[in-house]
């Protein structure tokens, strides 16, 4: 495996922003042997970082880079701070337009990157775990999957109890603007998933987990019985006596890793 740290100016964000990859690599020497899918280009994951944290923690905090090894797997992680893959209110800075436009784009340019559906994945925690439901299923023609570990899936009723939340109100005003405004957008997960249900278009593959000691849990329960009541599939499962925090996430992701439907090589 290869990994690269890239730096970049955003004309959408219009500031420099960040992104690991890790790409696969024809391994040479002792003992070695060449993974599947070295040729490209190659299936991709958008793995995506939650509130408090950046384009580097999902490889300081688990064991992604060696979970993807063997899979022919490309994993890019962007930066996008708390900008909960929204195009901002106030500060004005296009995160969700960024994410799902300009970083598959760059991304591409830099490196031999599939652009099939069938090869593109999202997955994400908590903020991210919102993120990559919100790509998956407001464009479902670009991704065959998409996992929340952990989701912060219920954005409107968080923002409006925001004592329940590490935000303050006024956080969530800059990023969602007028938060009553927040049911029947394209901000609110229960409305692209009742909107998909009755579309035409694919349906990507869903996952979700959560620990049941996570503050998180009845979001997802949430989210989870509104999916069954459309009659959207999704894979769900809860993990008793777990909390929101990394040594889950550590095996979550390895549980997503074996749940993609990558196409064997």
């Amino acid at each position: 495996m290869a990994l690269l740290h890239c730096e970049f100016y955003s004309k959408t964000l219009d500031l420099n922003t960040s992104m690991l990859v890790i790409l696969p690599q024809p391994r040479r020497g002792h003992g070695a042997s060449e993974p599947a899918g070295t040729a490209g280009p190659h299936p991709t994951l958008y793995l995506l970082h939650g509130l408090s944290d950046n384009h580097t923690t999902w490889l300081r905090r688990t064991g992604i880079e060696r979970y993807v090894e063997p899979l022919g797997l490309a994993v890019v992680m962007p930066t996008t701070h708390r900008g909960f893959y929204t195009d901002t209110a106030a500060a004005g800075h296009r995160y969700f337009s960024f994410i799902s436009d300009e970083l598959p784009r760059i991304a591409r340019s830099f490196f031999p990157l599939s652009d099939r559906r069938e090869d593109n994945f999202v997955a994400g925690l908590s903020m991210g775990g919102y993120g990559s439901f919100k790509l998956a299923l407001t464009f479902p023609k670009r991704f065959a999957a998409a996992a929340a570990m952990s989701g912060a899936l219920d954005v409107a009723n968080r923002a409006a109890e925001p004592a329940t939340s590490p935000m303050s109100h006024r956080e969530w005003e800059s990023i969602f603007g007028d938060i009553d405004r927040i049911p029947g957008s394209g901000n609110d997960l229960f409305a692209l998933a009742e909107h998909h249900a009755t579309g035409t278009q694919p349906r990507p593959a869903l996952f979700q987990c959560c620990g049941d000691d996570d503050p998180l849990i009845e979001d997802n329960r949430r989210f989870h019985e509104h999916l069954k009541s459309l009659g959207l599939p999704v894979d769900y499962r809860e993990d008793r006596d777990r909390a929101h925090e990394w040594g889950y996430w550590d095996e979550a992701i390895q549980d997503v890793l074996a749940w993609l439907p990558l196409k064997q090589s």
